[in-house]
């Protein structure tokens, strides 16, 4: 049996996400788009909640085309709220319309949303060493460096924790335990 991370619970759909996404580094613009959505409705709630909804995100929010989303209509936000399938929380959904926009912005700024919040790293995970649960922080100074910068720029629910959640998924750091078969060696 593989060594995984303390985190990973006997759901195949963890399993799946730790062994094939989670800190595998993602440079695009799409994919990183998609992760901010889903860890901006993460925030409060556990991640499994939200795998287990991501299918029904996708198609609730044009599968996390942040052009379309940008454009959204208050229909399409009303009927987003009347959508069971995903958290139908009033801001969460407000934001992730603005964070659209906001998300075209940067890449107005910087070519790519990729090219400005891999700049944070030098465009390079950074692996840690960390053995156990403990060791592994909910926040770092980066984290609280990007998620100011980001907050200033207008993006909501980008509070520290949420950042680092997301610095992980997206792989900007690796921080599969040692012990995990993951772990770059």
């Amino acid at each position: 049996m593989k060594s995984r991370c303390f985190w990973v619970s006997d759901s195949k759909l963890y399993q799946e996400y730790h062994d094939n996404e989670w800190g595998q580094p993602v440079y695009d613009d799409e994919t990183l788009f998609e992760f901010l959505v889903l860890e901006t409705f993460q925030a409060g709630l556990s991640w499994i909640t939200i795998l287990n909804k991501r299918e029904n995100f996708r198609k609730a929010f044009n599968n996390f085309d942040y052009e379309k989303i940008a454009k959204y209509t208050e229909s399409k936000y009303l009927s987003l709220l009347q959508d069971a399938g995903i958290i139908r929380n009033k801001l969460k959904i407000k934001s992730a319309i603005a964070n659209a926009q906001l998300f075209m912005q940067v890449q107005e700024e910087f070519g790519s949303f990729s090219k400005f919040i891999w700049s944070y790293v030098e465009g390079k995970p950074i692996i840690n060493k960390f053995h156990k649960r403990e060791e592994v922080p909910a926040t770092t100074e980066l984290s609280d460096k990007i998620s100011k910068d980001i907050k200033k720029r207008g993006f909501k629910f980008v509070g520290s924790t949420v950042i680092y959640a997301y610095m992980q998924a997206v792989g900007m750091v690796n921080d599969h335990t040692t012990e995990c078969y993951k772990y770059p060696k």
